[in-house]
Protein backbone atom coordinates (compact mmCIF):
# COMPACT_ATOMS: atom_id res chain seq x y z
CA UNK A 1 0.00 0.00 0.00
CA UNK A 2 1.24 3.62 -0.79
CA UNK A 3 0.21 5.44 2.10
CA UNK A 4 1.81 9.04 0.64
CA UNK A 5 -0.52 8.78 -2.39
CA UNK A 6 -3.46 8.18 0.30
CA UNK A 7 -3.22 10.65 2.34
CA UNK A 8 -2.65 12.94 -0.55
CA UNK A 9 -5.77 11.95 -2.17
CA UNK A 10 -7.13 12.28 1.81
CA UNK A 11 -5.88 15.30 1.76
CA UNK A 12 -7.59 16.61 -1.46
CA UNK A 13 -10.76 15.48 -0.32
CA UNK A 14 -10.51 17.41 3.29
CA UNK A 15 -9.81 20.33 1.02
CA UNK A 16 -13.13 19.79 -0.91
CA UNK A 17 -14.97 18.83 1.90
CA UNK A 18 -13.81 22.57 3.57
CA UNK A 19 -14.75 24.46 0.94
CA UNK A 20 -18.20 22.67 0.98
CA UNK A 21 -18.85 23.52 4.84
CA UNK A 22 -17.87 26.96 4.22
CA UNK A 23 -20.14 27.47 0.93
CA UNK A 24 -23.07 25.64 2.51
CA UNK A 25 -22.65 27.38 5.50
CA UNK A 26 -22.64 31.13 3.65
CA UNK A 27 -25.84 29.70 1.63
CA UNK A 28 -27.25 28.82 5.24
CA UNK A 29 -27.02 32.19 6.48
CA UNK A 30 -28.00 33.81 3.42
CA UNK A 31 -31.18 31.80 2.99
CA UNK A 32 -32.15 32.29 6.64
CA UNK A 33 -31.56 36.21 6.59
CA UNK A 34 -33.94 36.23 3.96
CA UNK A 35 -36.46 33.75 6.01
CA UNK A 36 -36.59 30.85 3.30
CA UNK A 37 -36.39 28.27 6.60
CA UNK A 38 -36.68 25.14 5.01
CA UNK A 39 -33.51 25.31 2.55
CA UNK A 40 -32.00 27.75 5.61
CA UNK A 41 -31.99 24.38 7.35
CA UNK A 42 -31.47 21.67 4.49
CA UNK A 43 -27.96 23.52 3.79
CA UNK A 44 -27.14 24.02 8.06
CA UNK A 45 -28.02 20.32 7.74
CA UNK A 46 -25.69 19.09 5.41
CA UNK A 47 -22.98 21.69 6.09
CA UNK A 48 -23.12 19.40 9.15
CA UNK A 49 -22.60 16.38 7.90
CA UNK A 50 -20.10 17.38 5.60
CA UNK A 51 -18.33 18.11 8.94
CA UNK A 52 -19.17 14.56 10.02
CA UNK A 53 -16.76 13.50 6.72
CA UNK A 54 -14.10 15.30 7.02
CA UNK A 55 -13.70 13.76 10.65
CA UNK A 56 -13.55 10.71 8.99
CA UNK A 57 -11.22 11.76 6.44
CA UNK A 58 -9.14 12.99 9.35
CA UNK A 59 -9.13 9.88 11.16
CA UNK A 60 -7.78 8.09 8.30
CA UNK A 61 -4.90 10.28 7.66
CA UNK A 62 -3.64 10.16 10.75
CA UNK A 63 -3.75 6.65 11.20
CA UNK A 64 -1.77 6.35 8.01
CA UNK A 65 0.71 8.59 9.61
CA UNK A 66 -0.59 11.62 7.66
CA UNK A 67 -1.07 15.12 8.75
CA UNK A 68 -4.22 16.85 7.86
CA UNK A 69 -4.08 19.80 5.49
CA UNK A 70 -6.73 22.26 6.91
CA UNK A 71 -6.84 24.17 3.40
CA UNK A 72 -10.59 24.43 1.12
CA UNK A 73 -9.93 23.95 -2.31
CA UNK A 74 -11.14 27.42 -3.18
CA UNK A 75 -12.90 30.65 -1.27
CA UNK A 76 -16.26 31.24 -0.81
CA UNK A 77 -18.27 32.36 -4.14
CA UNK A 78 -20.49 34.97 -3.06
CA UNK A 79 -23.77 33.87 -4.52
CA UNK A 80 -26.82 35.16 -3.58
CA UNK A 81 -29.73 34.22 -5.56
CA UNK A 82 -31.39 31.50 -4.41
CA UNK A 83 -31.68 29.37 -7.59
CA UNK A 84 -28.13 29.68 -8.02
CA UNK A 85 -27.13 28.69 -4.90
CA UNK A 86 -28.80 25.64 -5.02
CA UNK A 87 -27.78 25.12 -8.54
CA UNK A 88 -24.08 25.16 -7.62
CA UNK A 89 -24.18 23.43 -4.76
CA UNK A 90 -25.94 20.28 -6.62
CA UNK A 91 -22.82 21.19 -8.90
CA UNK A 92 -20.48 20.92 -5.80
CA UNK A 93 -21.80 17.58 -4.94
CA UNK A 94 -21.82 15.97 -8.03
CA UNK A 95 -18.37 16.79 -8.76
CA UNK A 96 -17.31 15.41 -4.76
CA UNK A 97 -19.20 12.01 -5.89
CA UNK A 98 -17.35 11.54 -9.27
CA UNK A 99 -14.25 12.35 -7.18
CA UNK A 100 -14.92 10.24 -4.63
CA UNK A 101 -15.65 7.16 -7.32
CA UNK A 102 -12.66 8.02 -9.27
CA UNK A 103 -10.34 8.17 -6.12
CA UNK A 104 -11.74 4.88 -4.46
CA UNK A 105 -10.99 2.98 -7.96
CA UNK A 106 -7.07 4.22 -8.17
CA UNK A 107 -6.73 3.88 -4.32
CA UNK A 108 -7.75 -0.01 -4.60
CA UNK A 109 -4.91 -0.47 -7.45
CA UNK A 110 -2.75 -0.10 -4.54
CA UNK A 111 -4.63 -1.76 -2.51
CA UNK A 112 -5.49 0.53 0.55
CA UNK A 113 -9.10 -1.15 1.29
CA UNK A 114 -10.14 0.94 3.87
CA UNK A 115 -9.42 4.66 2.09
CA UNK A 116 -11.77 2.87 -1.06
CA UNK A 117 -14.75 1.76 1.31
CA UNK A 118 -14.25 5.49 3.03
CA UNK A 119 -14.53 6.90 -0.77
CA UNK A 120 -16.93 4.87 -1.85
CA UNK A 121 -19.50 5.35 1.03
CA UNK A 122 -18.75 9.38 0.83
CA UNK A 123 -19.83 8.90 -2.99
CA UNK A 124 -22.66 7.37 -1.82
CA UNK A 125 -23.41 10.11 0.31
CA UNK A 126 -22.71 13.10 -1.41
CA UNK A 127 -25.06 11.21 -4.00
CA UNK A 128 -27.94 11.90 -1.58
CA UNK A 129 -27.39 15.19 -1.35
CA UNK A 130 -27.35 16.15 -4.88
CA UNK A 131 -30.42 14.61 -4.76
CA UNK A 132 -31.45 16.63 -2.26
CA UNK A 133 -30.41 19.55 -3.76
CA UNK A 134 -31.51 18.04 -6.97
CA UNK A 135 -35.11 18.10 -5.80
CA UNK A 136 -34.82 21.81 -4.27
CA UNK A 137 -33.71 23.12 -7.84
CA UNK A 138 -36.62 21.88 -9.42
CA UNK A 139 -38.48 23.10 -7.19
CA UNK A 140 -37.15 26.80 -7.30
CA UNK A 141 -37.49 26.11 -11.41
CA UNK A 142 -40.70 24.91 -11.24
CA UNK A 143 -42.74 27.08 -8.60
CA UNK A 144 -40.56 30.28 -8.80
CA UNK A 145 -40.77 33.17 -6.18
CA UNK A 146 -43.84 31.81 -4.66
CA UNK A 147 -41.95 28.82 -3.71
CA UNK A 148 -39.39 30.91 -1.76
CA UNK A 149 -42.50 33.24 -0.46
CA UNK A 150 -44.14 30.26 0.93
CA UNK A 151 -41.29 29.50 3.02
CA UNK A 152 -40.66 32.91 4.40
CA UNK A 153 -44.64 33.77 5.00
CA UNK A 154 -44.54 30.03 7.20
CA UNK A 155 -41.49 31.20 9.23
CA UNK A 156 -42.88 34.64 9.99
CA UNK A 157 -46.86 32.61 10.81
CA UNK A 158 -44.37 30.39 12.96
CA UNK A 159 -42.21 33.51 15.16
CA UNK A 160 -45.66 35.78 15.53
CA UNK A 161 -47.18 32.71 17.21
CA UNK A 162 -44.28 32.04 19.64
Amino acid sequence: MNRIHSIELLNKAVGDELQSIYQYLYFHFHYEDKAYEMLSKLFERISIVEMKHLEMLADRILFLGGDVELRPTKGVEKVNEPQKMVEMAKNMENESARNYNEWAKMISEETDVVTKRLFEELASQEEAHYNEFDIENNNCKDFGDMYLALQSMKRYKKDSAE
